[in-house]
């Protein structure tokens, strides 16, 4: 069964990069929102196998989006990672604090995203 990913980024066009690349590299189901809050509502009716989620947004970044995630029994479980065009030393140590299982850093190369995505959470590729 393909694995269902869900993209929470307010960047239309990395949407749409991230599912093309998904889809047809992976073959993985892509649901993509601009919101933290829409983002919730579609993990809540899909139960997504991933959440990709971007850490700069204008209503709600990605740290707080994650914490109202985690604040939902069905929902804690599923495994982030955030998506950060700006990664310094104390950005990786929160992540790891919170919980989150990894990051990928912004450009990342869409031809290989899905091996990326593969190697942290430890599916097989």
């Amino acid at each position: 069964m393909a694995k269902r990913i869900l993209v929470i980024d307010d960047e239309a066009d990395l949407r749409e990069l991230i599912q093309i690349a998904l889809v047809g590299y992976a073959g993985w189901q892509v649901q993509t929102v601009a919101t933290c809050q829409e983002g919730i509502s579609q993990a809540r009716n899909d139960k997504p196998d991933l959440i990709l989620l971007d850490i700069s947004m204008p209503d709600v970044d990605g740290y707080q989006c994650f914490e109202q995630l985690q604040t939902e029994s069905d929902l804690a479980d599923i495994p982030v990672i955030v998506l950060t065009a700006r990664v310094q030393r104390q950005d990786h140590r929160k992540v790891t604090q919170m919980g989150i299982v990894g990051v990928i850093v912004k450009p990342f190369n869409p031809l290989t995203l899905w091996q990326e995505i593969s190697g942290i959470v430890g599916w097989e590729v």
